[in-house]
C-alpha cells in the first residue's frame, strides 16, 4: 500500500466517522432520563415536601419587660422572680443599652425572646436619658411593658434602716432627703409606666406572687418534679423532700430469673405490681401527693423531690417509681423520672 492509498483509507475512515457525528447530532435524546433534566428533583417521588405541605409553628413574639421604681421597693425581687420564670433578667443597666439588647432578642425558641431589664437611679447620668430611650423603643417596634415599684416612705425608710445601706441619692443628707430627689426624678417614669406595684404592705413572697401573675402566661409551670428511686444502702438523697420506703414489698432480687433485670423491666415490674396491695398504694401515694404539689406552687417552692427506696435501688424501688410519675402525669404536673443508684450493683 502506497502513501496515497493509506491517505484514501484514512480519509475513508474520516469521513465515516464525520458522518456518524451528524447522525448523532440530529438524534433526539430520550426524556425523563436521569441527568437531562437541568432540576432535577430532589426528594423522592411520594414524599411531600415540607415547606409546601407543613405549617411553622408560629414564632413567639420577643417581649421585653423593663423594671424600674423607687430604691427599696422590690425591684431585686421581682428581678428573681422573672429569672424562676425563664426569663434572661439584666440588673443595673444602663438605659442607653436598651435598644442594643432588644436587638439581640430572638422570636425562635433557640435564643432570647424574653427579656427583663432592670433599671434604676443607680445607673446615674446615665438616666437622665431614660425617657428618650423608651421613646426609641416604640419608634423600633420594641414590645416592651414598663412595670414601676413604689412604697411609701415610712416603708422605704425602714427597709433602708435594716438593711444598714445609704440610699444611692442621699449624699451627705438623709435617707429621706435621698427618697424624695429619687421621687422627684422617677415622676415622669412613673406617669409612663404600663403596671404600678405598691409593696408597702407585701412579703418578698407577695411581690413574687404578684410579679407572677403579672408576666405569667398558662404554659408557664414552675414546678420541677423530680421521682427519683434510689436504694438505702448507698445513703438518702441530701435533696429528697419526701422519702418512701418500698422494702415491705417481696423483693424480686431473691427470684434468680428476675435477679439480673430492672424494674423497668416488664417481668419485674409485674412481679412487684402484682403483689397484693402494691399497685392500689402507688395509685394512692400519687394522688395523696397532687394537692401538696399545688400547695408548693402557692407557696413559691420551685424544686420538689421525692424519693422511692428498697434495697439496692434495682428492683421494687424502680418499679414503684415508674408508676408514680405516671399517676402524677395525670393531675398534670411535668414529672422527671431519675433512677440514681440504677447499675451500681
Amino acid at each position: 500500500m502506497n502513501a496515497s492509498d493509506s491517505l484514501s483509507s484514512n480519509g475513508g475512515d474520516t469521513t465515516a466517522a464525520s458522518a456518524a457525528g451528524k447522525d448523532a447530532q440530529h438524534t433526539v435524546a430520550p426524556k425523563n432520563k436521569a441527568g437531562d433534566d437541568p432540576n432535577p428533583p430532589t426528594v423522592p417521588a411520594g414524599i411531600p415536601l415540607l415547606d409546601e405541605s407543613s405549617a411553622l409553628p408560629p414564632a413567639a413574639d420577643p417581649e421585653m419587660l423593663i423594671i424600674t421604681g423607687m430604691s427599696g421597693a422590690g425591684r431585686t425581687r421581682a428581678a428573681m422572680a422573672l429569672e424562676d420564670l425563664d426569663w434572661y433578667v439584666v440588673d443595673n443597666l444602663p438605659p442607653t443599652l436598651l435598644p442594643s439588647l432588644a436587638g439581640m432578642m430572638t422570636a425562635d425558641g433557640g435564643g432570647v425572646h424574653r427579656l427583663g431589664a432592670v433599671v434604676d437611679v443607680r445607673s446615674r447620668e446615665f438616666f437622665s436619658n431614660f425617657e428618650g430611650v423608651l421613646a426609641q423603643l416604640s419608634e423600633n417596634h420594641v414590645n416592651y411593658r414598663l412595670i414601676f415599684l413604689d412604697a411609701d416612705d415610712p416603708t422605704l425608710v425602714r427597709r433602708y434602716e435594716s438593711n444598714r445601706r445609704p440610699h444611692p441619692l442621699q449624699g451627705d443628707g438623709r435617707i429621706l432627703d435621698g427618697i424624695r430627689k429619687e421621687r422627684e426624678l422617677l415622676h415622669p417614669v412613673r406617669q409612663r409606666a404600663d403596671s404600678i406595684i405598691d409593696t408597702s404592705k407585701m412579703s418578698v413572697h407577695d411581690l413574687t406572687r404578684h410579679m407572677r401573675d403579672v408576666v405569667a402566661d398558662a404554659a408557664d409551670t414552675p414546678l420541677k418534679l423530680t421521682v427519683m428511686s434510689f436504694g438505702f444502702k448507698y445513703g438518702l438523697p441530701l435533696d429528697a423532700d419526701h422519702v418512701l420506703d418500698v422494702r415491705f414489698l417481696k423483693n424480686p432480687y431473691w427470684v434468680s430469673e428476675l435477679r439480673h433485670l430492672t424494674g423497668r423491666d416488664q417481668p419485674v415490674a409485674e412481679y412487684v405490681l402484682e403483689q397484693e396491695g402494691a399497685r392500689d398504694f402507688a395509685l394512692g401515694y400519687a394522688d395523696l401527693l397532687a394537692p401538696m404539689l399545688r400547695g408548693y406552687l402557692s407557696e413559691l417552692k420551685p424544686f420538689v423531690t421525692i424519693a422511692i427506696g428498697c434495697t439496692g435501688g434495682k428492683h421494687r424501688s424502680v418499679a414503684m417509681t415508674e408508676l408514680i410519675a405516671k399517676q402524677l402525669r395525670t393531675h398534670d404536673f411535668p414529672v422527671r423520672v431519675l433512677h440514681r443508684d440504677l447499675g451500681k450493683e
